[in-house]
């Protein structure tokens, strides 16, 4: 290729360093391109996939996202205004695909829904109290809470609820009253941690540190601190178990139990 991946997917856009998408199938052995997709110009910084829907989402240093759909073989982009000023770092589908979120170096989650009357996707900004840029972002299962990780340390849970597209959410935990933009809990700081490169909820709901925040305990936290080089992404393989990967480049598995340590 001759130049850095900075995201990549299974099955999913293999993203260059550039402003381009490639699209790869299997054939035998091999690994054939199918398709490229240009519409960007500017680094492409986050894609994702949507398995149902079958539409990808990407988002990227113009500032722009754009979500592609397939028709009778080819892929055509629809642009996305983020209404931002800086770069796009980070996008995410939300679980119903009715959704995603991109985060971005302009200290805002924008979320952006399809709006059928006027048949275009349009956007919503999260801005207090973030005043860094985002970097990671993942969604709750009901599809209305958005946890974001950012530069300055913090992990922040958003309420992401929009009238237009969600149905009324249910109490959870986190809280009751969920208003767009609504700021459910915050943890983290410049005492622990890194810039948090990684966030992920559970399938019921830069530095080598590992944080659990669990909402049914009054937002307890459980940190470990480890001698592991930093750790850039997280994931939940069950409901106590927490799978981290970074730069030792290996995955390793941390385990929470009912006392709340990790």
């Amino acid at each position: 290729l001759g130049m850095p991946i900075t995201s990549a997917l299974w099955r999913k856009p293999r993203v260059l360093n550039n402003h381009e998408v490639h699209i790869y199938k299997k054939n035998g052995s091999q690994w054939v391109k199918a398709h490229e997709l240009k519409e960007h110009n500017g680094h492409i910084t986050g894609t994702d996939w949507a398995p149902k829907s079958d539409c990808i989402v990407t988002c990227g240093a113009d500032c722009n996202a754009y979500v592609w759909s397939q028709k009778d073989g080819v892929w055509k982009p629809t642009l996305v205004i983020l209404r931002i000023n800086r770069a796009a770092t980070f996008v995410k589908w939300s679980p119903l695909e009715n959704k995603f979120a991109v985060g971005s170096e302009a200290w805002l989650i924008s979320v952006c829904y399809f709006e059928s009357e006027n048949d275009w996707w349009v956007s919503k900004h999260i801005k207090k109290p973030i005043c860094s840029t985002v970097l990671s972002l993942d969604w709750h299962p009901n599809t209305v809470l958005l946890v974001a990780g950012s530069c300055d340390f913090k992990c922040r849970v958003f309420s992401a609820y929009i009238k237009e597209v969600d149905e009324k959410p249910a109490s959870t935990p986190w809280g009751s009253k969920m208003p767009f933009g609504q700021l459910m809990s915050e943890f983290g700081g410049s005492g622990i941690g890194g810039w948090v490169h990684g966030v992920s909820f559970s399938v019921s709901g830069s530095d080598s540190t590992v944080s659990v925040a669990d909402a049914s305990k009054s937002v307890q936290v459980s940190t470990l601190k480890t001698e592991f080089l930093p750790l850039l992404s997280v994931s939940f393989v069950s409901e106590n178990s927490v799978v981290a990967a970074g730069h030792d480049c290996c995955p390793m598995l941390f385990n929470y139990d009912d006392r709340g340590c990790l």
